[in-house]
């Protein structure tokens, strides 16, 4: 059975249903119909709020007939339909989103007088309709204005209603007792509606208030202040409030800005970027602001109480974006205002961030975190922000004069400047990858011009503020030159090497970029000038010219335009010879650029990350990061988006590298560990290796493959292995302080290890000029070396030989080239005869020969079948080109040794330990077998970078057994000539 609460609910809302259709019919279609489309901003703006009223009104209608049908259909089907079926119930909160917009849209007309007006407009209409209107209203007087009396019918039936509301809910609550099912649901429509009522009683008397307050200010600032939304929430004439350092006249505190009165200066703060600090002073609070910090003082606690929470709710009200619900001061504990927002603001106050709009993050008045910066200029900067300046990686947009084009800078920023690594494309085609200090070039970096430049260059090497200095490399396609050597102030200055496409190389002393004083030219020939060059490289003055023959020039250089290079001195052919070798092994740079100095920058941002116990804020820089190309970033519409590892992420990859090294630290594991780290460029190891290829191809590739700097790229790849492993050294100090365990000791210790080493040996009769020991066993030797020394050499450098093998190799056959063709001439002839031929030359003693090896017929009394003696080690030597690893090239000729020994013991029939008289000639035969390519190069490139350990042992004195065939074979195309008739003879074997 329905209750009489419901009954009531029912002809509440039949009566209020009415009314708002006489509403709509009398007022709300009249002010629309009677207000024409006017001309100026601010009728337009009326009629606008008008309309959304009257949208408001239609909706508020609609859901009291819906609210009305629910009733009906409970009164009338009462067993069928519960009482939770009712709209006020289960639908209270649509039910009071629908007033609330109501009374948002009515407060906006009441703060600017829309009634008002619009009843001043059509006087003679209202006036004709003021008994109808007065039937509406209740405790109005007669003598009230037509816009109050407007005013007044759009808002007190709805009061009214609400209130009706309320009552009728607590009546319901209290009928149908504390278990009934649908208890709660009365009770929250009850407070849901009770919210309702106060909440619209403080936005009338704000909407109030701040229409009042329109009328004490002047018409400018009314045009400047006053707008719909806007309310008043307190006033410096109510409560009085001093603030410094502005001193203003009056604050008016709105629910969206702070507004000082100063004058005929208006200061207008929005309170999205207010935060307020309290005082210490009991009577004082702080305010912190983009661009000014205010203090705010009264005469008693209790003023500035009022002040201080107003304050603090009306932020916290601006930030949420909406009134509070249900209303300020209804018991709840005032919330705080979060102390980091996201707000767009555009800088007013002379400086570098001038009418610079800033939208991101903010942490106190200051831009911190993630933001974008953009300049009326044209100027856009996103990236990190820490305490109002640039700080952390960034993106930067500078626009240039010409047309659509720009710089961009992708870097690393440090309290507004740039610092620490960034890539930066350059208007003019021009990109430098490098370090960055106060915002200028410093430390590494490498700036290179587009292919298609006119004079395209390329400069890889150290810079200090903004200018190259130190040491660097510049390669100038143009021109076909290199330069390796020093720098100061942007030009090349101290020591230099200057190398040519044509093969030409300059050795001296360079000052304002141009060489001075005395200086070295080696010419593709080998020639050799010493003396002093004229500024642009042309020979001048008093020198010394010594031939590839050792015929030698001294005297007075000069040239003249049109006429060459002329000469006045004695020319001495009596010279001895000089060593062919030596003549063409010369070497420029090595004893000019140290090698412990040459690439500090690259290892310098490594060791400070390292020492700084690898910070998170550091690992993007010494990492590296992915960004759009410039014209990418300047397409997109959201400007200079970038593609980027998160720090979070970066970090946690830094904690997986650390423990990574402290589980691998075995022998075995650790080599395996060493592997992977150099093969994956997200790893710290991988990227100073992939920095240090960098360099090594800028300098060594190219032009800069020139035989003349073989040793200069030799040292400086141990000196990279040995930075490398320093560098593993201290990660692994900074995982094991991060565990809490106690740093290894230092590996600058020495040990003692045990190698390989020959006995002395009896001379050969065979070849007694070239071999002075003979080989017959072996013993073990002991010495000292280093830890450290072991680790780089037996370690490391394997492992990272193979990114400078190409380079370096290169080198080594430049420097080696003739004697490898007279190698390959050896190899050529030796290749024309028969292995028992061969063999018979090479004066193998004849019961040695694998006889059973060769598949003869009857007719085949001498063999015509080659490449079959010893063929297992000529397969096995030719496995040495298969590997870069020294160590592995080494092994390959210990087995090679290995199987030639085998071979010799299964044609005896008995295992045999083969005297060095017996081996040299074999070895020759099987090195003549394998025909390997540049042996020479291999063999030079393997002892340079052999692991010291195994000097003077049996690693060393197989390479060296090689190295003699090496040389035997390149005399052997002489010996063939001397001796054609060996190679007749038809005796039997």
């Amino acid at each position: 059975m329905c209750s009489p609460e419901e009954e009531a609910l029912l002809r509440l809302e039949e009566v209020f249903s009415a009314t708002l259709a006489r509403i709509n019919s009398l007022v709300l279609q009249p002010l629309l119909e009677t207000t024409p489309e006017p001309s100026d901003p601010r009728g337009r703006e009326h009629l606008r709020l008008l309309q959304q009223l009257h949208q408001s009104s239609q909706q508020l209608w609609e859901v009291t007939e819906e609210s009305l049908h629910s009733l009906r259909e409970r009164l009338c089907h009462q067993d069928s339909v519960g009482l939770e079926s009712l709209l006020l119930l289960c639908g209270a909160d649509r039910v009071l989103q629908v007033h609330v917009e109501y009374i948002e849209s009515y407060t906006r007309c009441l703060v600017v007088q829309v009634f008002q007006k619009a009843a001043k407009k059509k006087r003679e209409y209202w006036r004709r309709q003021r008994k109808a209107l007065w039937q509406l209203l209740s405790g109005v007087s007669s003598e009230a204005s037509v816009g109050t009396a407007l005013a007044q019918a759009l808002c007190q039936p709805l009061a009214h209603h609400v209130q009706q509301y309320v009552f009728l809910l607590l009546s319901l609550g209290d009928t149908i007792g504390e278990h009934h099912p649908t208890r709660e649901l009365v009770v929250h429509a009850a407070t849901v509606f009770g919210s309702l009522q106060s909440f619209m009683r403080q936005a009338l008397d704000q909407a109030m208030a701040t229409q009042a307050l329109w009328h004490t200010l002047s018409s400018r600032l009314r045009d400047v202040l006053c707008t719909p939304a806007r309310r008043l929430l307190q006033d410096s004439q109510d409560i009085p409030v001093m603030v410094t350092p502005l001193r203003a006249e009056r604050v008016l505190l709105f629910d969206d800005a702070l507004i000082l009165l100063q004058g005929h200066n208006v200061h207008i703060f929005d309170l999205k970027l207010v935060w307020i600090d309290p005082g210490q002073d009991g009577c004082m609070f702080h305010l912190l602001t983009p661009e000014e910090e205010l203090s705010f003082c009264s005469k008693d606690t209790q003023d500035r109480t009022v002040w201080q929470w107003k304050m603090t709710q009306a932020v916290c009200q601006a930030l949420r974006g909406k009134k509070d619900f249900p209303v300020l001061g209804a018991g709840l504990e005032p919330s705080e205002p979060p102390t980091c927002r996201c707000v767009a603001y555009t800088f007013r106050a002379e400086g570098r961030l001038c009418q610079a709009t800033y939208e991101g993050e903010w942490y106190r008045g200051r831009p911190h975190g993630k933001g974008t910066l953009k300049w009326p200029d044209g100027r856009n900067h996103v990236g990190n922000f820490c305490q109002g300046l640039e700080h952390g990686f960034g993106i930067r947009l500078i626009p240039q004069a010409s047309e659509d084009t720009f710089d961009c800078y992708k870097c690393h920023w440090r309290e507004g400047s740039m610092c620490g690594y960034g890539i930066c494309e350059y208007s003019t085609d021009e990109v430098y990858r490098g370090y960055f200090q106060a915002g200028l070039r410093h430390g590494f970096g490498v700036l290179e011009s587009a292919p298609q430049a006119l004079q395209p260059c390329k400069y890889t090497g150290h810079w200090e503020r903004g200018q190259r200095s130190g040491y660097g490399i510049e390669e100038d396609s143009d021109r076909g030159e290199r330069y390796i050597g020093m720098w100061q102030a942007d030009q090349r200055h101290g020591p230099g090497v200057m190398v040519t496409q044509a093969g030409v190389c300059y050795q001296g002393t360079f000052q304002a970029d141009k060489m001075v004083g005395p200086g070295v030219l080696l010419s593709e020939d080998d020639s050799l000038y010493e003396g002093t060059f004229t500024r642009d490289l042309t020979l001048v003055g008093k020198g010394k010219v010594t031939f590839p023959n050792g015929f030698t020039l001294e005297g007075s250089f000069g040239s003249g335009t049109g006429k060459g290079l002329h000469t006045q001195g004695m020319l001495d052919t009596a010279a001895f010879p000089p060593d062919p070798s030596s003549t063409r092994k010369r070497q420029l740079g090595v004893g000019a650029f140290p090698v412990e100095s040459r690439w500090q920058g690259v290892y310098g941002p490594f060791r400070d990350f390292v020492s700084a116990g690898c910070p998170g804020d550091q690992q993007e820089a010494l990492l590296g990061f992915h960004v759009q190309n410039a014209r990418e970033l300047r397409k997109s519409q959201e400007y200079l988006c970038c593609e980027r590892t998160q720090p979070e992420a970066c970090a946690g990859r830094m904690e997986d590298v650390l423990d990574e090294l402290l589980q691998h630290r075995e022998p075995r594991a650790l080599r395996e560990c060493l592997r992977k780290a150099l093969g994956n460029s997200l790893h710290p190891l991988g990227k100073l290796l992939r920095t240090l290829m960098l360099t090594f191809q800028a300098t060594y590739a190219g032009i800069g493959a020139n035989k003349h700097l073989q040793a200069l790229a030799q040292e400086e790849v141990k000196q990279h292995a040995r930075e490398l492993w320093a560098a593993y050294r201290g990660l692994l100090q900074v995982a094991l302080q991060r565990k809490g365990q106690a740093p290894e000791e230092d590996e600058d210790t020495e040990t003692r290890c045990a190698e390989v080493e020959p006995l002395p040996r009896t001379p050969s009769p065979l070849h007694a000029d070239e071999e002075t020991e003979a080989w017959q066993g072996l013993s073990l030797r002991s010495h000292r070396v280093r830890v450290k020394d072991l680790q780089v050499h037996g370690l490391v450098l394997p492992l990272m030989l193979p990114s400078f093998y190409s380079e370096l190799f290169t080198l080594y056959l430049l420097l080696h080239e003739r004697e490898d063709g007279l190698y390959s001439q050896g190899i050529a002839s030796l290749s024309l005869f028969p292995d028992t031929k061969l063999l018979k030359f090479l004066d193998v003693q004849k019961h040695l020969w694998p006889l059973k090896d060769l598949t003869l017929t009857t007719n085949q009394r001498l063999s015509l079948v080659r490449d079959k003696c010893f063929l297992s080690a000529t397969e096995c030597l030719q496995k040495i080109i298969t590997t870069v690893d020294p160590r592995e090239k080494l092994e390959v000729l210990e087995k090679t040794y290995g199987e030639i020994e085998a071979t010799v013991s299964r044609v005896l029939g008995q295992e045999h330990k083969l005297p060095m008289d017996d081996l040299l000639p074999l070895l020759i035969y099987v090195v003549s077998r394998a025909r390997i390519q540049h042996l020479g190069a291999e063999i030079h490139l393997i002892r340079d970078m052999m692991d010291p350990i195994h000097t003077g042992g049996l690693y060393d004195f197989l390479l060296t057994a090689l190295e003699s065939c090496y040389e035997h074979i390149q005399k052997e195309d002489m010996r063939l000539l001397r001796f054609p008739g060996r190679w007749d003879s038809r005796e039997p074997w």
